[in-house]
């Protein structure tokens, strides 16, 4: 396992020491004595962060802040010479911390045994991580050199899946580390959205095609304000997997109303999805060996995204309630 540890600590000594602890536990660590050092170096390569309670312009916390803005999957563990007393243990955002005092025997022993646990299991993220996720996040960034080749492609099957399981939005969208991101979208535009605020992020952890009948009766998502926004009550989804069974993103169908979702809508959205995949991975295969994929996608140019408001639905369609009013908001 590896991963990226940035180390802060005014102390020289101290802070060279917690690195090669770090390092002899074979993670990837990087240093700096103050917070403005330490902002300046937060990025998406960060996978922990170490830090003193207090420093020259700041403290461990004000950091923390910082890192939840811009790498919320991060882990944060305060490895300080400060007494807990002394230490606000509100943490921003209720955001998940751990405390390591530097003065315990075996403290760095100790550090060292976390912060690999952290890193390898993400223990402090918001939302549910699949077992494989950064084999699957790896898997991914192969395929996303022929993202925009695809999209006509995608925007056809999304159109299809519409008419298919009668539903007036469907999309395709691929999740990485942080976010997902949506390659094709009907009735509907998605942007890129927090993987904490999609439903997808949960798909990906079911096998098959994952159904929700109404999103307002689910728990995890009663409380989702951007999916009242965007008028989305049921939700289905079957997962886009690579050949090596890496789970890289999903295609989605969406009603505006609550539906249950028959045997044969799984079954077309898992031939969709199958489909998907494929052309995602022809296209990688051409992109690996020089060819731009151009030939592969000679069709008639995609029919554009459609309005929610203009699609006519069959009202004796199975599993459809016929005048689509019992659970309309």
């Amino acid at each position: 396992m590896s991963g990226t540890v940035l180390c802060v600590d005014p102390d020289d000594e101290a802070r060279s020491a917690t690195a090669s602890t770090l390092e002899d536990a074979g993670l990837t660590a990087t240093t700096c004595p103050d917070l403005a050092t330490a902002v300046d170096r937060l990025d998406g390569t960060i996978d922990c962060v170490v830090s003193e309670f207090e420093l020259p312009d700041g403290s461990g916390l004000d950091l923390l802040t910082v890192l939840r803005e811009r790498v919320p999957d991060a882990s944060f563990v305060l490895f300080t010479e400060a007494d807990p007393d002394d230490i606000d243990s509100s943490a921003p955002d209720g955001a998940v911390i751990e405390y390591v005092p530097k003065r315990d025997p075996g403290a760095r022993t100790r550090l060292a045994e976390l912060v690999h646990h952290s890193v390898a299991f993400r223990t402090q993220t918001a939302y549910p991580l699949p077992d494989d996720e950064r084999d699957r996040v790896e898997a991914l960034e192969a395929y996303r050199p022929i993202l925009s080749d695809v999209s006509p492609a995608f925007d056809r099957l999304a159109t299809l899946a519409s008419d298919l399981l009668d539903v007036p939005m469907a999309a395709i969208g691929i999740l990485d580390e942080h976010e997902q991101e949506f390659v094709a979208c009907y009735g509907v535009d998605f942007g890129v959205f927090p993987r904490e605020e999609t439903v997808c992020t949960y798909a990906l952890l079911e096998s098959g095609v994952s159904t929700i009948p109404d999103l307002a009766d689910d728990p995890r998502f009663a409380d989702n304000e951007g999916l009242d926004t965007l008028d989305l009550r049921a939700y289905a989804s079957a997962n886009l997997t690579t050949p090596e069974r890496r789970v890289v993103g999903t295609f989605c169908a969406y009603d505006s109303v609550p539906r249950e979702w028959t045997d044969q809508d799984r079954e077309h959205l898992q031939l969709l999805a199958a489909e998907a995949m494929e052309q995602m991975d022809l296209r990688r295969r051409l992109h690996e060996h020089g060819d731009t994929g151009d030939a592969t996608d000679r069709r008639p140019d995609a029919v554009p995204a459609g309005n929610a408001a203009d699609r006519r639905r069959d009202p004796d369609r199975p599993g459809t309630d016929g005048d689509r009013g019992g659970g309309e908001k």
